[in-house]
């Protein structure tokens, strides 16, 4: 393949690979590609508000799920306490989350998004839902339905396997 031409150019395939070690290989790949991409779109969108795009995942759970403490915010969204506290420290500078005091528990805080942070996220998801409605535009809605599956398959087939591939025990999930 000739990458000055645009085509995508792929390592050497090992000895012995199996066509399913191929395919595997190619899905990386695209994976690889798409996470690239949306790497890119993190980069402007924080130039734009100040906000790492990071942040916005933890703004949607709350916006999606209600308040959390900021310990199981990290745990819902695999990231160290330390990077939710930092994260959360700006989205409540700017205004997008408050936090509140937990009825359960009066020496701890829940975390809640604002009307603001609402109005934020609704934008953002109304911006990223055109963009993929325009990049998607010539596909058939059979073929879009498709890929929402597929991506759901696979997202869960990753959640429910360890790091080393094997099946999670059902206590760990």
């Amino acid at each position: 393949m000739n990458a000055a031409l645009g085509e995508r150019r792929l390592p050497p395939v090992p000895a012995g690979a199996d066509a399913a070690w191929v395919t595997s290989d190619r899905i990386g790949h695209e994976l690889i590609r798409l996470i690239r991409l949306i790497e890119r779109g993190k980069v402007a969108k924080a130039r734009e508000d100040g906000v790492e795009r990071a942040a916005y995942v933890l703004l949607a759970r709350l916006v999606i799920e209600g308040p959390h403490r900021s310990n199981a915010l990290a745990e819902a969204v695999h990231s160290d306490p330390s990077t939710v506290s930092r994260q959360i420290a700006t989205l409540v500078r700017i205004g997008y989350v408050e936090r509140r005091p937990d009825p359960a528990d009066g020496r701890a805080c829940l975390l809640a998004a604002t009307d603001e942070g609402h109005r934020v996220f609704a934008a953002n998801r109304d911006l990223r839902n055109r963009r993929i409605s325009e990049v998607t535009g010539d596909w058939d809605e059979a073929d879009r339905e498709r890929l929402v599956d597929l991506l759901d398959r696979f997202t869960t087939a990753l959640e429910n396997h360890d790091d080393a591939g094997a099946p999670r025990a059902e206590e760990d999930r």
